[in-house]
């Protein structure tokens, strides 16, 4: 699909089936939803509020979600990166907010009344740069630890996403079904984390990590937890011309493996840096990259591995590596 001749999002396929094929969404039928907001209001403050939302939503499509839409054209249509049907974020854009909950320009935020859940949410991520640094080192005695600790979150998980975007506006309702279902696959994630830790199968525990980053960082996205909104389309044209600027090994005789630190070639955010945390061994030829950390956040994405150049030179280490371990 080109995406200049046919602006499209991605659809969820089901939650059961997370590895069937993507169904694009018409931009019509997208702002025929983001119409919606405004029905049953009937003061002109209510009337504004949402109209202000309803912009702010428009806005948002244009960024974020065609950057995940254009960053998954090359894959095989039963990647697990595909949003499933069954979930409305593939209908909704997504929201960030600074870490204080200061609003960011253009970007709705969710409620003040969060009673510190934000921070309790965002003390995960350091949880999951741990657990990253263990894996990586396969301390399996250590590893083994984790899934307790990350289901003692499941009753914040619950109180945010019910409290951040707490009104009955279409919105808001749909906001809390997409955060409910992150959840879910965030722990069902974790599960086959602890199964394939249990065995010690490391590629399995590699795959499960990266569906609960993945899902994770959505969860951020869609709950306003992120600290920055990127507007930027693509950067592939801060680069045409200038290739030299990027020094990587041939994805295609000397592909990235997981741990190794990888340049973006290809696609709408070429040029930024991370490092591999899973190889999918589904047929899609997939990875999925945790890019180096911007505003305390560290995205995750699901690119074709021949988009993910391993760095020459010599490189700074992956920075959860630079976590002191407690105790």
């Amino acid at each position: 699909h080109n995406l200049h001749n046919n602006r499209r999002c991605v659809f969820p396929h089901s939650a059961a089936s997370p590895h069937n094929s993507n169904t694009p969404l018409p931009e019509d039928e997208h702002s025929a939803y983001l119409d919606s907001v405004s029905i049953g209001s009937d003061s002109k403050d209510e009337q504004s509020s949402l109209s202000s939302r309803r912009d702010m939503l428009r806005r948002s499509l244009i960024g974020s979600t065609l950057i995940a839409t254009t960053s998954m054209q090359n894959l095989n249509n039963n990647r697990a990166n595909a949003l499933d049907k069954g979930s409305t974020l593939g209908k909704m854009p997504f929201l960030m907010s600074s870490e204080d909950e200061k609003e960011v320009k253009g970007m709705p935020v969710p409620s003040k009344k969060l009673g510190g859940l934000s921070n309790k949410i965002r003390a995960v991520s350091k949880v999951m740069d741990e657990l990253q640094r263990d894996l990586m080192q396969e301390r399996w005695d250590l590893v083994e630890e984790y899934p307790n600790q990350l289901r003692s979150y499941v009753p914040v998980f619950t109180a945010y996403t019910d409290s951040a975007f707490p009104t009955d506006i279409p919105t808001d309702k749909g906001l809390r079904v997409a955060l409910r279902y992150e959840v879910g696959r965030f722990f069902a994630s974790l599960e086959r984390f602890r199964q394939a830790t249990n065995r010690k199968a490391i590629d399995e525990a590699y795959i499960a990590y990266s569906d609960m980053s993945l899902h994770f960082d959505r969860y951020l996205r869609v709950g306003g937890l992120y600290t920055f909104y990127d507007d930027n389309v693509t950067l592939e044209p801060y680069y045409a011309g200038n290739e030299n600027s990027l020094v990587y090994a041939d994805p295609k005789k000397d592909p990235a493996l997981v741990r190794d630190l990888i340049v973006l070639i290809q696609g709408p955010e070429k040029g930024k840096t991370g490092i591999v945390i899973g190889l999918y061994m589904d047929g899609s030829d997939a990875c999925a990259v945790k890019l180096d950390r911007t505003k305390g956040i560290r995205e995750i994405r699901v690119v074709p591995r021949s988009w993910a150049a391993k760095r020459l030179g010599e490189q700074d280490p992956d920075d959860v590596f630079l976590l002191p371990r407690s105790g």
